[in-house]
């Protein structure tokens, strides 16, 4: 078992600049710092890293270094601030990274779906347009007029010099055989 220090006076001492009152700080410190930074995370290398940068800002820094009471819980406090840092940087960049993927994924699955889709639309405009020439020169007029200008039923008529009861007949006739012949392989 270490014998006890005064932890005061040696924290006053390297305050003072004192190097041999900042190696015993260490040396009886760093065991119970390292074991409580265990505690919070199993990444002994952070633990070590952190531990240095910690004892190297304390000597760097002894001049503006204030007095405190408890020198173990100073250390504690100090150690555990500059550790959360440092995993929390950690999870921020996992998250950034995770996100990016994500965000890639996404793009290439977008890019991926755009171009099926485009496909799929120039096979049915094909299959569409091989369909509309199976139809008789009447019936495409009908449909052309009906889907392709928006005339209604009477605007149809007047100009294909029809009755009304005809155009009707002409658009479901059409569209019965667009629907035999464009069949399963149309994707609606």
């Amino acid at each position: 078992m270490k014998k006890a220090i005064d932890e005061v006076k040696l924290w006053d001492s390297l305050r003072g600049g004192d190097q041999q009152a900042f190696g015993e700080l260490y040396q009886y410190f760093v065991q119970q710092l390292y074991s409580y930074c265990l505690s919070m995370t199993a990444d002994k290398e952070l633990i070590k890293d952190c531990l240095h940068d910690l004892f190297v800002e304390l000597w760097k820094n002894h001049q503006n270094l204030g007095p405190t009471t408890s020198v173990k819980f100073y250390l504690m406090a100090s150690i555990k601030r500059k550790l959360v840092r440092h995993l929390e940087g950690s999870m921020k960049m996992a998250s950034n990274d995770f996100n990016y993927v994500i965000h890639q994924t996404e793009f290439f699955q977008s890019a991926e779906s755009k171009m099926i889709e485009v496909e799929s639309e120039k096979i049915n405009n094909r299959l569409l347009e091989n369909s509309l020439c199976k139809l008789s020169k009447r019936q495409r007029e009908a449909i052309s007029l009906k889907y392709f200008h928006n005339l209604d039923t009477d605007q149809i008529s007047t100009k294909m010099q029809i009755n009304p009861q005809s155009v009707y007949n002409l658009i479901f006739g059409a569209l019965k055989s667009l629907k035999t012949n464009l069949g399963s392989d149309f994707a609606y």
